[in-house]
């Protein structure tokens, strides 16, 4: 059983970043949404195999990947990928530098703020380490969002030369 500060963490984590995307607006939640269902799917894939590999360690006795890892894949991560592509898609040295900065305070503050809450610390990663796993994710987001345009125009072209 999770406590009740573990428990309305992973509340907080979930909810707060999906609430933002009632300002995102319906365009950019569409031309942005597959690129961040894409990066949520692989990052539970991450997050299953950290977990495997014990590469952070939640203070809670049990370890469960739906209530440690799964807030964190299905809350913050397709917000703040579609955000960040809102705002820096097309200026691709901007969308990188948007992400070192998210990326950086994940791995190098917010990390600190979590152990001192004692809900999760690194166990077997550096804050160094950390970061990269975090941050090379933003080249594979970067990735996506681009085919799904290519993708897109090729289909609205195919569709006008009918």
């Amino acid at each position: 059983m999770a406590t009740k500060r573990h428990s309305v963490f992973n509340t907080l984590i979930i909810v707060i970043p999906w609430l933002t995307l009632l300002f995102i607006g319906k365009r950019s939640f569409k031309r942005y949404s597959l690129a961040g269902v894409f990066i949520v799917i692989f990052e539970i894939i991450n997050h299953l195999y950290g977990h495997k590999r014990k590469w952070w360690k939640f203070f809670e006795p049990r370890r469960s990947f739906i209530r440690d890892e799964l807030p964190y894949s299905i809350g913050p991560y397709m917000p703040l990928s579609m955000w960040l592509l809102k705002y820096s898609y097309g200026n691709f040295k901007k969308f990188i530098m948007l992400n070192v900065i998210a990326d950086g305070l994940f791995a190098f503050f917010f990390i600190n703020i979590l152990k001192k809450l004692k809900i999760l610390k690194l166990n077997g990663l550096s804050h160094i380490q950390f970061f990269i796993y975090l941050h090379y994710k933003a080249y594979l987001l970067y990735g996506v969002q681009y085919l799904v345009d290519k993708i897109k125009r090729y289909t609205q072209y195919d569709d006008l030369t009918y």
